[in-house]
């Protein structure tokens, strides 16, 4: 055990390496926020606290280094504990102080491991968005949806037949296999690295994948993201993930609307929307069919005529620029875990990240 002495200094050190954070940097907005949605999720993180063995790593840290490797783009675990071990920055956000201990690559990501078994990130981005500056800057009426495809970790290679049968790669680091001309799909298929992963192609004439979804929904009035959620890549997963999200929300004692665009308007769609007193503000479905008939729209012409339709449809496209961050910048554009649940939890933590750099300046603006 270490004794009162080794307990100052690593204070004295932390102390020291406050001050080497200029007063006016975004991280230090950002460390404020992240504290108080700790503080509210203390007993949350307290059971992931290793008993016996040896002791783990702070679930806190181990959160705050997640966000680090979403803001600044850092691709692996081993280039982030480096960037920890001399970047003051990134020592002084995590919490290390200056003369501590960096961990090693593979027991970091063994106890990260066990934080994004642990249901966390949803519970992160609820507790951020609960904080009461934080609820005054986002509309409770007006929202947006969409979804995005996320590439698995697991090539086209690793998508193999169900029953054991189909030519094995060859022999090799990147051995060759042909697949081309074999029929292949969901059912009969699955791939040997991330069985979760499921192949699917945005559109007629693109190119299938293996991927998942992520879903937003996004408050209109300045774009934050209030609840997020990942499911497999099917062609219904957009509108179930949707449901799923309005049912975590109160929406039963006033009237909301919804946006979002074309592949949501299907009649039964819109009608589980209006049973949950929810005015869908959908874009209009306007294909032509192969005889050459308009599909018939599952909007009336009431709710379109409404100012506020055209309002929301415009509001809606800000929610490309969420996807377009989390895969830009927090390097979502193909996950580095295996399984649904590590991929959730990791999109969970990227959407968050999202919200915690927007986050600063809208409450400085409302605060002007």
């Amino acid at each position: 055990m270490r004794g009162r002495s080794d307990h100052g200094d690593e204070l004295f050190s932390f102390v020291r390496l406050e001050e080497r954070v200029p007063a006016d940097h975004p991280l230090r907005a950002i460390r404020t926020l992240t504290d108080e949605v700790l503080a509210s999720l203390s007993g949350r993180l307290e059971v992931l606290y290793a008993r016996v063995g040896r002791p783990s790593i702070p679930p806190e840290m181990l959160l705050r280094a997640t966000l680090l490797q979403a803001f600044f783009s850092i691709r692996s675990e081993r280039m982030l504990m480096e960037q920890i071990n001399y970047n003051l920055l990134f020592r002084w956000f995590v919490g290390l102080s200056m003369d501590a201990d960096v961990w090693h690559p593979t027991g970091f990501t063994h106890n990260r491991d066990r934080l994004l078994e642990a249901d966390v990130a949803r519970d992160f981005l609820s507790a951020l968005m609960s904080l009461a500056k934080v609820k005054r800057l986002m509309s409770s009426e007006h929202f947006s949806v969409d979804g995005t495809l996320i590439d698995a970790w697991a090539s086209m290679k690793s998508f193999r037949p169900k029953d054991g049968s189909g030519d094995p790669p060859q022999p090799g680091r990147n051995g060759e296999r042909d697949f081309h001309g074999e029929k292949r799909s969901n059912e009969t298929h699955a791939s040997t690295t991330d069985p979760d992963a499921r192949l699917y192609r945005k559109a007629n004439g693109r190119e299938s994948r293996l991927c998942y979804m992520g879903h937003a929904l996004m408050e209109n009035r300045n774009g934050l993201v209030v609840d997020a959620e990942l499911t497999l890549a099917t062609g219904l997963a957009e509108r179930e993930a949707t449901l799923v999200m309005l049912d975590r929300r109160s929406t039963k004692s006033r009237r909301i609307t919804l946006a979002a665009d074309k592949a949501y308007d299907v009649e039964a769609f819109v009608g589980r929307l209006r049973a949950r007193k929810v005015t869908p503000h959908i874009a209009i479905n306007g294909s032509i069919s192969r005889t050459g008939k308009l599909r018939k729209t599952a909007i009336d012409k009431r709710t379109m005529r409404h100012p506020g339709y055209d309002i929301s449809l415009r509001c809606r496209k800000r929610i490309e620029e969420v996807f377009g961050w989390i895969k830009a910048q927090a390097g979502f554009a193909k996950v580095k875990v295996r399984g649904r649940p590590k991929v959730a939890a990791v999109f969970g933590f990227a959407i968050a990240a999202y919200n915690l750099v927007r986050l600063p300046k809208l409450l400085a603006e409302a605060a002007a």
